[in-house]
């Protein structure tokens, strides 16, 4: 019976190799891609149990932020945030490109919540990203 459940393992062993070897060309590429909703306002939507909580207990408010400030940030965060998924690095945390305009205006509650999803990153995952602001790098 041993024999019989460690030939099955084995089965499927190379095959989940194979399935994490295929590369980035051929897998889906993925972006998380801004959207306005019914109302014609931008939309971004976090799929994560603990963004809320931390959006609403955590995070410093919106009031606390300019929209030319969080459009400056964002612009940066992006940046570096797409490097590191193109580069391989955090493939854990960062599990898809952002496809960021800085030229449009997509109101200071997307921008908001965009920067608080870079600030949620570093608070729950400890993912140091260099366009933060310093008051929110270290506050958590």
């Amino acid at each position: 019976m041993r024999n019989l459940i460690l030939i099955i393992f084995l089965s499927f062993v190379p095959i989940s190799f194979l399935a994490q070897s295929i590369p980035k060309s051929e897998k889906e590429e993925s972006a998380m891609k801004p959207e306005k909703n019914d109302d014609g306002e931008w939309e971004l939507t976090v799929i994560d149990t603990q963004f809320d909580y931390f959006l609403n207990a955590v995070a410093k408010p919106i009031s606390q932020y300019s929209e030319s400030y969080l459009k400056t940030r964002n612009t940066f965060l992006v940046s570096e945030w797409n490097s590191y998924y193109t580069s391989g690095r955090y493939r854990n945390i960062i599990e898809s490109m952002i496809d960021y305009d800085s030229q449009e205006k997509y109101g200071i509650k997307f921008e908001y919540k965009l920067y608080q999803v870079f600030a949620y990153v570093n608070w729950r995952y400890k993912l140091r990203m260099s366009g933060l602001g310093a008051s929110d790098a270290t506050r958590f």
